[in-house]
């Protein structure tokens, strides 16, 4: 919350800033005084990825706006949510996981809402902008979203932003209360020779872990009783998971020879310091299926009788140092290495019926690597080759090509071959509970991924087909009714996975129908990686103007489905989700109706989530015990102020 009061103090003094902003320095008088009196065009304000991409700040009311309307702030198709807002998501879509060869710290299902570096945008504007997000959420709360961005010359930008959500939720112990602030700023030279971005983030989320429902037929049978959903049994009635980071990010170059020309070498230096801690506190260390009588332990015998505190810290850093040689006409040959310094730590060392357990685990990774960029005319492709020469090996061959045929057709290829390092907490956990303390030594992961896309003005369509070796996951060990005694396995077989997505719009006079469809097959020797077999969408909408054309409207149905599959279930000890092969959940579809309407920037949402939950039948899930959302009627807007 600290960063939210900053927040309010530079909203108050925004005021004062545009005085300065607007000035002869700024992007709008670049040619000459005249300028003054024109208004900036909407490509003066600027979205700068991670890749260095460029979008436009986007005011237009769309479905993808609808798509995009959450707490994420992007399309979730191929994410199955959780019943509160902030919460985690399951997935529908294995093709959505992206790998890195280097070892990350875990706790993976906490950090869908935790934002990575190439999540973060820079900015370059014309004068400053501001953009408002509010959303209600299920009970007692509200998502916000505010954005701030300005130059103080043409040269330097920067920009702030806070996303914040407190929500109670319907079920016991099922608080979401988050905060992700960041801060970046870019700068160039006047004769473009040196170029910086940098970002800092200072991020804390905190769920209550209430581990689902005891009684799976008292939310199947419809009894009325239960319509008060806090009525429900839950598993853990005090348990609370925390993730906290802060992070330093700075990417700079300098162009060697004074002026651009047709041969220009440049030196990088990107840089990189994290540091995260994740806790799992539980007061009340037993579970009851009744809320009186039965008491058993959820997750195993425990060394403590209550209190439960498990604690884990993590800091790395990560420098990578390269030289780039241009060529106008071959395209950009870069060359680097990169230094990457990681501690993951508990406050003691554990020795269990002859097992050590070390409280620590420490490692360097050195990576030299080459990579050949290509833009000319309608073809861009980038090619690398990196591997490490550290006692800890990683590699990663990669291949991207893309063919713009014109602005309303691309095709694209990616080819991919990666040996990625096992995650932190496969290799190293501690806990109070007995069964999840472990040190390992898993082999690295193999990758092998290719893809291809063809995004057309008919339709858009990919297909992705990835083989894995050596694959790490998790999974129930236990053979006793409600207890989860989770442990990290390998699997020695190949894994097979093939992906077909295709979506296309059609539409007539003002009614539109826009759909998604998702297939996916898997072929391996165990129940490993499950998925489900078809997941779909289609949204059937009207659009039209009215008042004077003033008022923009969009208004439908979106149906969401998915065919039965054995879905992961989920563990709060380690906030991972877990292999299970007893429940199958699916073939439940979600209708949603909505309202959203457009006045100059500014974009009002209504929706009635799940509408037809209360005559279809209490069959839906988001793991095999954690029922999905019930009907709610959901509000907010997006506003965007250009000053």
């Amino acid at each position: 919350m600290k960063y939210f009061y900053s927040l309010f103090l530079i909203l108050a003094y925004s005021n004062i800033v545009p005085a300065q902003v607007k000035s002869k320095k700024s992007l709008r008088v670049e040619v000459n005084d005249s300028a003054l009196a024109a208004k900036p065009k909407i490509n003066q304000y600027k979205i700068i990825s991670f890749e260095k991409d460029t979008t436009y700040v986007d005011t237009t009311l769309s479905i993808q706006s609808e798509y995009k309307y959450n707490y994420l702030r992007k399309d979730i198709f191929g994410l199955l949510p959780f019943f509160n807002e902030g919460h985690y998501y399951n997935s529908l879509d294995f093709g959505r996981k992206k790998f890195s060869t280097l070892p990350a710290f875990g706790f993976t299902a906490k950090h869908v809402n935790y934002y990575e570096i190439q999540d973060i945008n820079y900015y370059s504007v014309a004068t400053p902008i501001t953009e408002l997000y509010f959303k209600t959420v299920m009970q007692q709360g509200q998502n916000t979203n505010v954005l701030i961005a300005l130059n103080t010359s043409p040269r330097f930008n920067m920009s702030l932003a806070y996303r914040g959500i407190r929500s109670l939720g319907r079920y016991i112990n099922q608080l979401v209360s988050t905060g992700n602030f960041t801060f970046t700023s870019n700068y160039f030279t006047k004769n473009n020779r040196y170029a910086m971005n940098f970002h800092f983030t200072g991020q804390d989320l905190s769920n209550g872990e209430n581990g689902g429902i005891t009684n799976i037929n008292d939310f199947e049978s419809g009894d009325k009783d239960f319509n008060n959903r806090a009525r429900f049994q839950v598993y853990l009635t005090d348990a609370r998971s925390f993730l906290k980071g802060k992070r330093f990010f700075l990417d700079h170059n300098f162009r060697v020879n004074k002026n651009d020309k047709n041969n220009n070498i440049y030196l990088n230096h990107q840089f990189v310091y994290e540091n995260k801690f994740f806790e799992y506190n539980q007061a009340t260390v037993t579970s009851s299926l009744d809320g009186t009588t039965n008491l058993f332990n959820r997750f195993g015998a425990s060394y403590l009788n209550s209190n439960i505190n498990d604690q884990v810290t993590y800091n790395s850093m990560y420098n990578k140092v390269g030289a780039v040689y241009e060529n106008k006409f071959l395209g950009k040959f870069s060359f680097f290495v990169d230094d990457f310094r990681y501690n993951h730590f508990y406050d003691r060392v554990l020795i269990l019926d002859n097992d050590f357990i070390p409280n620590k685990l420490s490692n360097t990774i050195n990576t030299v690597a080459g990579q050949y960029e290509y833009r000319k005319n309608k073809w861009k492709g980038t090619f690398l080759v990196s591997n490490a020469i550290s006692k800890l090996t990683t590699r990663n061959l990669s291949a991207n090509l893309e063919y713009r045929i014109n602005d309303k057709n691309l095709l694209s290829f990616q080819y991919e071959n990666q040996s990625k390092l096992p995650n932190n907490n496969y290799v190293l956990h501690q806990s109070s509970y007995l069964n999840y303390n472990w040190s390992n030594d898993f082999k690295n992961l193999k990758i092998n991924t290719i893809s291809v896309q063809a995004n057309l003005q008919w339709v858009n369509a990919s297909a992705q087909i990835t083989s894995l070796n050596d694959y790490l996951y998790f999974t129930d060990t236990s053979q006793v009714p409600n207890q989860q005694l989770i442990k990290p396995f390998q699997y020695n077989n190949t894994i097979n996975y093939l992906s077909i997505k295709v979506a296309r719009e059609f539409k007539f006079r003002k009614f539109a129908l826009d759909n998604t469809f998702l297939y996916q097959k898997v072929d391996q020797n165990d129940p490993i990686l499950n998925v489900p077999e078809f997941t779909g969408r289609s949204t059937i909408y009207y659009s039209n103007r009215f008042f004077k054309r003033n008022l923009f409207i969009q208004t439908g149905f979106i149906i969401n489905y998915f065919t039965k599959y054995y879905a992961d279930d989920f563990n709060p000890i380690l906030s991972e989700f877990f292999v299970q092969n007893s429940k199958q959940i699916g073939d439940f579809p979600t209708v949603d109706f909505f309202v959203n309407g457009r006045i100059r920037q500014t974009r009002i949402f209504i929706k009635a989530e799940h509408f037809n939950s209360s005559f279809t039948g209490n069959t839906f899930y988001s793991t095999p015990n954690m029922p999905y959302r019930d009907f709610v009627v959901r509000f907010g807007l997006v506003w965007n102020l250009f000053q």
